[in-house]
């Protein structure tokens, strides 16, 4: 998954990044209101992770957590990702307030870090309406795992090619765009150019061989994940 982490706390957000970083995931770290306000907008997610009491913008002085207005800015605007906020176990008014203005589940410090990560998951799948293992053909992805299978046998994928098939299996035949994908495969300095991100595809659909699954082009719409008959 791809995971906006928004938490000023610079140990608790090192230990963090590096928990997810090693369980797989890609994490963007945010330590401020307006870090968050601009991950956010700039760049899609699978999940985020948000603590509620950040240090203020220079143009907001909110009260209780300032980190409730990136909140209901994203849902403002449209942006139904899910969010999973971290509050002080004993605030019960931060988790109200959390929940009130949008988030989808809550988790009181200190916590466990095994704990987050299948809160996450678990708030994934609600969101993309699958379950723990997908098939298209012989492909399977088991994502409590994390690993793709082909008939039983693993398929060894880099990060960036595990998460746009995941993306694509989630769930198969969503048809997803080329600007959608390429903002899964770029960095925060811009979207993957057209020549690198063709390549990318192509070296995707050429370890999908013999799988039973392949990626189909809808010209004019984008790429789709189907059984390959």
């Amino acid at each position: 998954m791809r995971i906006l982490l928004v938490e000023d706390d610079a140990v608790l957000s090192r230990t963090m990044t590096r928990h997810l970083e090693r369980a797989g995931h890609r994490v963007e770290l945010a330590r401020s209101v307006d870090e968050a306000h601009h991950w956010w907008r700039v760049q899609a997610f699978d999940a985020v992770l948000l603590d509620l009491n950040l240090p203020q913008s220079t143009h907001e002085r909110s009260g209780l957590g300032s980190g409730l207005s990136v909140l209901r800015a994203a849902r403002a605007r449209g942006d139904r990702t899910p969010v999973l906020v971290l509050t002080a176990r004993d605030r019960t008014e931060e988790r109200i307030a959390g929940l009130d203005a949008g988030a989808d589940d809550y988790l009181g410090k200190p916590f466990d870090l095994g704990e987050v990560e299948a809160r996450l998951r678990a708030l994934a799948r609600r969101a993309s309406g699958t379950g723990d293992r997908v098939m298209v053909g012989r492909l399977v992805l088991d994502r409590p795992a994390r690993r793709f299978f082909v008939s039983g046998q693993p398929l060894e994928l880099p990060a960036r090619e595990f998460e746009v098939l995941c993306e694509l299996m989630t769930p198969p035949g969503r048809v997803l765009s080329k600007r959608e994908l390429s903002r899964r495969l770029s960095d925060a300095d811009g979207l993957l150019g057209d020549n690198a991100f063709e390549a990318f595809i192509s070296r995707l659909r050429r370890k999908l061989n013999g799988s039973g699954a392949a990626i189909r082009t809808l010209r004019g719409l984008g790429y789709v994940l189907e059984e390959d008959c």
